[in-house]
C-alpha cells in the first residue's frame, strides 16, 4: 500500500516538474495512452487562474471587473495580467468613457488553447491519483 502512494506522489510531482524523475522512470501515462501534457507554470498560479478563467466565460472583462471578482489590489492584477499580456494569452484594450479610462481584457486563442491544455492536466493527476 505505502509504495503505490509514493508511485502516486512521483507521478504528480513528475507531471508538475515537466520530466521523469531521476533514475530513469517514465513517465505515467493517461487512461488513453498519451502521456500528460506540459505543465503551464505561468497559468497556474492562482491569481492568473482566475484571470484566465473569468475571461474563458465572459468575452470581456474590464479592470474593475477582474479586480472585484478576483478581491485583488491594482497592481497585483497588473502585474498578473501584464504577465498573460506578454504570454500572448489575454489582449488588452484601453480607451475612455467620457474622461474615465476604461481598460478591458479579452482572452487569445492561445490563451484559451493553454487553458485546455493546463486543465486536462489537472484532470489527469486527479484521474491518476484516484485510479492509483
Amino acid at each position: 500500500m505505502r509504495g503505490s502512494m509514493a508511485a502516486k506522489r512521483n507521478a504528480a510531482l513528475e507531471s508538475f516538474e515537466g520530466g521523469p524523475p531521476a533514475g530513469g522512470a517514465t513517465r505515467p501515462a493517461r487512461a488513453a495512452g498519451r502521456p500528460f501534457p506540459e505543465f503551464d507554470r505561468l497559468i497556474h498560479e492562482r491569481v492568473r487562474l482566475g484571470i484566465v478563467s473569468a475571461l474563458a466565460v465572459n468575452e470581456t472583462l474590464t479592470f474593475s471587473d477582474l479586480k472585484s471578482l478576483l478581491r485583488i489590489t491594482d497592481g497585483n492584477l497588473g502585474v498578473h495580467a501584464r504577465r498573460l499580456e506578454d504570454a500572448g494569452y489575454i489582449r488588452c484594450a484601453k480607451s475612455f468613457e467620457g474622461r474615465l479610462p476604461k481598460t478591458e481584457y479579452r482572452l487569445t486563442a492561445a490563451g484559451r488553447a493553454a487553458l485546455e491544455r493546463y486543465l486536462e492536466h489537472m484532470e489527469a493527476l486527479i484521474e491518476a491519483t484516484r485510479n492509483k
